[in-house]
């Protein structure tokens, strides 16, 4: 990996030391320019003859994310954002009542509303499977409740946003295979930093952004969605892109992934998108997963260095988000130094986890999410700014 070249083709990386990756990276030249082309075309002759001069480089956008993720084309849907992903493959399930529906504790937020609306509107039992003693989803735990029965749905994070750790989603795979239950993976967090390999996961329904680790544009996102399971998914909503109305009182479903995308789309975003992804491959996800590790490891050292810094990652395996905290200051007044000192951080909220009951949960953290373009000398830059907060 040419991580000077790669800098050179990321102008974000002159105007601070970046760490906010795990919200939304910052877009190679080439993701930029993809967009712009596009966006102008569209000026000259109109949005529909654009998307007819683009379709084929549209089409293989869907090649290039199933290369990713180790799926089919046919097995993709581009829309426009993780959340709108995960909810129509979520939405799609058909829930009865008592059907169960395991989850994380360190589960995001707007996939927690929507298995409690669920659990109002179908009745169904939303069940968070305890931590085992690193943090992750207990995979003995899981495998307890799943010899229950009646568990409809597994859903999880591959990445939580708070913590550091990477939960073992082909572990959860094999179990939730074992008990014929539906497995559903929010890879948002995961995919852009980590190998994906759907069969190998074994998940039914994957979702994912590109403004994260992928550093796509903001707006697009994708779901991969089983072959197998597809024609026993009932999307939310239809228009013509996912269906053909065949006569006054009849329609069809388009029989692969594509029942769960719209017609009116951001053709300049998904192009984007794909040109993100085509990035991804061409350097190659394991010297990807590699080096952010690496940073991420070298982050955590040294912070833990500094006096008066906590830092708050779990897990066994552990992503490039890092999180940490500093005795005397807010996570807010910290952030705000870090960015006047020319270093780009957030602010995580573990608080709005309300599945993660523990006694000693931050309220609020720091987070510093690596990526590959990031420098030993920018992460000695933000320990340093942090040791002299």
């Amino acid at each position: 990996m040419d991580v000077s070249l790669l800098r050179k083709r990321t102008p974000g990386c002159a105007e601070s030391a970046y760490f906010d990756n795990a919200g939304s990276a910052l877009p190679a030249d080439r993701v930029t320019q993809t967009v712009i082309d596009h966006l102008l075309l569209e000026q000259r002759v109109g949005g529909y003859v654009a998307a007819d001069l683009a379709a084929a480089r549209l089409d293989a956008v869907y090649s290039s994310v199933a290369s990713l993720i180790n799926a089919e084309p046919h097995e993709i849907a581009l829309v426009e954002n993780a959340t709108r992903a995960w909810d129509m493959a979520f939405y799609a399930i058909p829930f009865k009542p008592g059907d169960r529906i395991l989850t994380s504790r360190s589960e995001y937020p707007s996939n927690a509303l929507a298995f409690l609306q669920a659990r109002e509107r179908f009745g169904v039992k939303v069940e968070p499977v305890p931590d085992d003693e690193n943090g992750q989803l207990c995979l003995d735990a899981l495998a307890e409740r799943l010899g229950q029965g009646g568990v409809r749905l597994v859903a999880v994070n591959h990445a939580p946003t708070y913590d550091g750790l990477v939960n073992p989603a082909a572990e959860i795979g094999e179990l939730a295979a074992r008990a014929d239950a539906l497995y559903l993976l929010d890879a948002c967090q995961s995919v852009g930093q980590l190998p994906i390999d759907v069969k190998r996961i074994g998940c039914h329904l994957l979702s994912a952004t590109g403004r994260k680790y992928l550093r796509g544009p903001r707006g697009t996102g994708f779901l991969y969605v089983d072959e197998d399971v597809v024609g026993r998914l009932d999307p939310p909503f239809l228009d013509l892109r996912a269906g053909t109305w065949t006569g006054p009182a009849s329609f069809e479903i388009k029989a692969d992934a594509k029942r769960f995308e719209t017609w009116e789309r951001n053709v300049a975003g998904l192009l984007g998108l794909g040109a993100a992804v085509d990035d991804v491959l061409d350097i190659g996800i394991e010297a990807i997963r590699k080096r952010i590790a690496q940073l991420a490891d070298d982050l955590r050292a040294g912070l833990s260095r500094v006096s008066g810094v906590t830092v708050c990652d779990r897990g066994v395996v552990r992503s490039g988000i890092v999180t940490f905290s500093k005795d005397g200051l807010s996570a807010g007044d910290i952030v705000a130094g870090l960015r006047a000192a020319g270093v780009t951080t957030a602010v995580s909220l573990p608080s709005r986890a309300q599945f993660d009951t523990r006694a000693d949960k931050p309220p609020v953290v720091v987070r510093a999410s690596v990526h590959y373009y990031n420098t030993p000398a920018e992460q000695e830059r933000l320990i340093s700014a942090v040791a002299g907060l």
